[in-house]
């Protein structure tokens, strides 16, 4: 997915760690997110939790859109077209609906519920995204994961992966990255990362064993979610830091609650993200955003009918740098 905003903002992102020691109760803080519109005259609004001024990353996890239960027939659904990305991987997840996907290795694929569809964009990647005509509710979230310094030039990418449901006294995981509940997802990242669903049923409880070295952000779908001993409400996203060993997940309500599940070890470079570019310094943004306006870094998207999106204009004030908070 793109990020459309006409106006991006310029955010130079470090990691910081926070550390607690394994067994304590964590402490949890709730993030709340901004409403962003997606384009288009019936603009579809995504709900962002990351970036933002009191989180920028969890883990290499650095953009979270969440949207839906949206009917297509009032919002127009999703329709982004070939748009530019670098330095990052994209992980589209479905909860309802289906997205056509093209991109500029010549993947033509479709996004489906409980269907995890990373792309890395490396030194550069095009793609588009697009509700299919038989979806009516479009619901699900779209992430990014930043590349470490090593690989962030690394080739392009695209893979797919269905993993298979995790049940757990009712509840139901299905981890796409990384290992919990004894599932290990076998789709490639460049950091340690964890992102599973997970879904309990009314008034349940679950406690997951976590890896204390990774820092966790829950992001609540539908339901009322008490983690440790906070409720996060939905849409919003409860983080944990380093330290935490287990995490406990209650349903506070009396219908099946969604969550999803990120977490990483926190990511110690320090990053610049504006658009759909992620770089290391404001001269790279400006390169790359060159690139997609004039060159052929990128790539050309075939079978999309419409134009690419063109670059919004760069900022004119300085870039100021945006910690992580201690």
């Amino acid at each position: 997915m793109s990020n459309v905003e006409t106006k991006p903002t310029e955010l130079r992102c470090g990691g910081a760690v926070d550390g607690r020691q394994p067994g304590e109760t964590p402490r949890v803080d709730v993030l709340t997110p901004r409403e962003v519109p997606l384009g288009g005259p019936r603009a579809m609004n995504v709900r962002r939790t990351l970036p933002q001024r009191a989180r920028t990353l969890i883990g290499a996890w650095c953009f979270a859109d969440h949207y839906g239960p949206d009917d297509v027939s009032t919002t127009g659904g999703m329709d982004v077209a070939p748009h530019p990305h670098t330095g990052l991987q994209t992980v589209s997840w479905l909860f309802t609906g289906e997205i056509e996907h093209r991109d500029s290795m010549g993947n033509h694929a479709s996004v489906r519920p409980g269907e995890l569809n990373l792309m890395t964009g490396g030194h550069g990647i095009a793609h588009s995204e697009v509700s299919t005509p038989r979806t009516t509710i479009l619901h699900g979230v779209q992430l990014w994961v930043a590349l470490p310094e090593e690989h962030r030039d690394t080739e392009r990418d695209f893979q797919h992966y269905a993993p298979e449901p995790t049940l757990i006294d009712g509840s139901e995981i299905r981890v796409f990255l990384g290992s919990l509940a004894g599932r290990v997802s076998p789709v490639r990242t460049f950091t340690p990362l964890l992102g599973a669903e997970v879904v309990l049923p009314p008034r349940a409880t679950l406690t997951l064993a976590v890896d204390p070295a990774f820092e966790h952000g829950l992001l609540v779908d539908r339901g009322e979610v008490r983690l440790a001993d906070t409720l996060v409400g939905p849409a919003q996203l409860g983080y944990v830091a380093p330290g935490a060993d287990a995490l406990t997940v209650a349903n506070e309500s009396d219908d099946i609650a969604r969550t999803v599940l990120l977490g990483g070890t926190p990511f110690e470079e320090e990053i610049v993200m504006w658009w759909n570019f992620i770089c290391r310094s404001h001269e790279e943004v400006v390169r790359a955003r060159d690139d997609w306006m004039s060159g052929d870094r990128f790539g050309s998207v075939k079978g999309y009918d419409g134009d690419p999106l063109p670059a919004p204009e760069l900022p004119t004030v300085p870039l100021k740098p945006r910690r992580q908070p201690s």
